[in-house]
C-alpha cells in the first residue's frame, strides 16, 4: 500500500536519472552557456530574478493588473533565459513532483484552450495562466537559497503589515462601501468592512490569510527578540485586519488554517512534551480556541449576524445568489464535461450568459473547484487534485525531515501548509484565488516547499517500504 501511495505522490520518482536521459532537456538546457559565461550581467542571474520577484509582492496589491502583468511578463521570460543558459547538469535547476503536475495542468489547460467554444477568449488567459505558472518556477528556483527565500517572507509580511494598518484605520475611521457586499436586509448593513488597498473585503481577507499563518510561525522561527516581538505585532495587526474584513470566507480560510497549524506546531514540539501536555494539550487549545469563538458570537453582534447569516441558505442575499450561480454553473459542467470551456474568466464571461438566471450575472463560479471543472473538465479537476496531493505530501515529507534535525526551517513548511489549506477552505465559497493579489501569493507558498525539496533515495524508499512485501520501485 506504500509503494501504491509513493508512486500517486511521486514521491520516489529518479528525475535525475530522467533529465539525464531526457532529449528535451539535452536540447533546450544549457543551449545559451557558453553565453552566460561570457555575460556579466546573467552571472548575477539569481539576484536579478529576485529583484524581479521582489517587484511583483512588493507592488501586487497598490497596482493595476496590467503593470503587475508586465512584470510577470518579465519573471517568465527572465526564467527562461535562466533555464536555456542553466549548466547541462540535471541537477540545475532543480525539479521537483510539484513540477510534473503543474506542468500536466498546463497541458490540460491547453487543449481545453484548443477545444474551447471561445478559443479566443479562452487563449489570453491561457497566456495569463502561463505566467502565474512560470512566476512558481523562478520563485522556486530563486528561494532554494535560503537567503533569497528569506527575503521575499520578509518582503510579503512587511507588505502585508502596510496593508493591514491602512485597513484597521478604515475601521476607525470609516470606509465607503464600493460595492454591495452586504444583504440590504441585514442590520449588518451599518457595519464598516475594511478593504484597504485592494478594493474588496474579500479579496483583502484572501490576501492577508498566508500573512496572519505567517507571522505566527515567525514568532519561532525568527531568532532575535526584536524579530520576535516584530512578528507578533504582524500577528496582531493581519489578524485583526482580516477579522474586521468581516469575510465569512475569509473567516472560514482563517479557523481552518489555525486548527491545521495548531495541529503541525502540536506535531512538531508533541517528542519534547511531557505526557500530560502530549496528551492534554490538543484538548486545551480547541476548548479554548471553541470557547473563543463561541464568545464571540454571543457578545459581539457583527460577528454573531455574519456567523448566523452562514446557515441562512437563500435568506441571505449572498447566499443565494451563488447558489443560483451554482445552479447555472452545473449546468455548464454537463454540457462541457470532459475539458470544459477553456481556462479564465474571459472565457466564463461569454458562456456564463447563456446559461445564467435572470438578474444573477456572475464574473466567476463562487468556488474554486467548480470553476477549475468549468474552465477545464473532470479531467483538469482530477489533475487539479492530484497537484494538491502532491503539493501537500511533499511537504509533509520534507517537514519530517526537517523535524528530525530540528531545523527552524520546518516553521516554514507548517505555515505554507496551513496557508494553502486556509486559502482553499477560503475558495469553497469564494475565487478570490484567481485575483492577482491572491494567485501571486498561492505560488509563493507553493514555491516555499517546493524549494525545500530533496529527492527521495532508493534506500528512504526501500525503509519506507520495509513493512510491505512488494518490492520497491527502482
Amino acid at each position: 500500500m506504500n509503494l501504491v501511495w509513493q508512486r500517486f505522490t511521486l514521491s520516489y520518482l529518479p528525475l535525475r536519472e530522467y533529465l539525464g536521459t531526457s532529449y528535451l532537456h539535452r536540447s533546450l538546457v544549457g543551449l545559451l552557456y557558453s553565453w552566460r559565461q561570457s555575460s556579466l550581467l546573467i552571472q548575477w542571474g539569481e539576484t536579478i530574478a529576485v529583484v524581479l520577484l521582489s517587484l511583483v509582492y512588493a507592488l501586487a496589491p497598490f497596482v493595476s493588473n496590467a503593470l503587475l502583468g508586465l512584470i510577470l511578463v518579465a519573471c517568465a521570460g527572465f526564467w527562461m533565459l535562466l533555464t536555456l543558459s542553466d549548466k547541462t547538469t540535471p541537477n540545475t535547476p532543480s525539479v521537483t513532483p510539484i513540477h510534473l503536475l503543474i506542468l500536466l495542468y498546463w497541458g490540460i489547460a491547453t487543449v481545453a484552450t484548443a477545444l474551447s467554444p471561445v478559443k479566443k477568449a479562452a487563449l489570453s488567459d491561457l497566456i495569463n495562466l502561463t505566467l502565474y505558472l512560470l512566476l512558481f518556477a523562478l520563485c522556486a528556483r530563486a528561494m532554494t537559497s535560503p537567503r533569497f527565500r528569506s527575503w521575499l517572507i520578509a518582503l510579503y509580511l512587511h507588505i502585508s503589515l502596510i496593508i493591514s494598518v491602512y485597513g484597521v484605520r478604515q475601521w476607525f475611521f470609516g470606509a465607503p462601501a464600493l460595492a454591495n457586499w452586504v444583504d440590504p436586509t441585514s442590520p449588518f448593513t451599518k457595519t464598516t468592512r475594511v478593504y484597504s488597498y485592494l478594493g474588496n473585503p474579500n479579496l483583502l481577507a484572501g490576501y492577508l490569510l498566508p500573512a496572519v499563518v505567517l507571522s505566527i510561525v515567525a514568532i519561532f522561527a525568527w531568532q532575535s527578540w526584536f524579530k520576535k516581538a516584530l512578528a507578533l505585532t504582524m500577528c496582531i495587526v493581519n489578524s485583526s485586519c482580516l477579522i474586521l474584513t468581516f469575510s465569512r470566507g475569509g473567516w472560514i480560510g482563517l479557523v481552518v488554517a489555525v486548527l491545521i497549524l495548531i495541529g503541525l506546531l502540536y506535531y512538531w514540539w508533541s517528542v519534547q512534551m511531557p505526557p500530560f501536555w502530549r496528551t492534554s494539550l490538543p484538548w486545551i487549545l480547541v476548548i479554548c480556541l471553541t470557547g473563543t469563538l463561541v464568545l464571540s458570537i454571543v457578545f459581539v453582534e457583527p460577528v454573531r449576524e455574519r456567523v448566523f447569516s452562514i446557515f441562512a441558505d437563500r435568506k441571505d442575499s449572498s447566499n443565494n445568489f451563488r447558489r443560483n450561480v451554482w445552479t447555472a454553473v452545473f449546468k455548464m459542467i454537463q454540457d462541457y464535461p470532459i475539458t470544459g470551456i477553456g481556462p479564465g474568466h474571459n472565457a466564463f464571461n461569454k458562456i456564463y450568459p447563456i446559461y445564467q438566471l435572470p438578474r444573477y450575472s456572475a464574473l466567476s463560479a463562487y468556488s474554486i473547484f467548480l470553476e477549475v471543472t468549468v474552465e477545464t473538465g473532470f479531467v483538469g479537476l482530477a489533475c487539479f487534485l492530484w497537484l494538491l496531493v502532491v503539493i501537500f505530501n511533499t511537504a509533509s515529507l520534507q517537514l519530517q525531515q526537517l523535524r528530525e534535525i530540528k531545523s527552524v526551517d520546518g516553521f516554514w513548511i507548517i505555515g505554507a501548509i496551513a496557508s494553502l489549506a486556509g486559502i482553499l477552505a477560503h475558495n469553497l465559497v469564494d475565487t478570490v484565488w484567481f485575483r492577482p493579489e491572491v494567485n501571486t501569493t498561492w505560488w509563493l507558498m507553493v514555491a516555499l516547499i517546493a524549494s525545500y525539496y530533496k529527492p527521495m533515495s532508493q534506500g528512504q524508499a526501500r525503509a519506507v517500504n520495509s513493512s510491505n512485501p512488494e518490492p520497491t520501485a527502482g
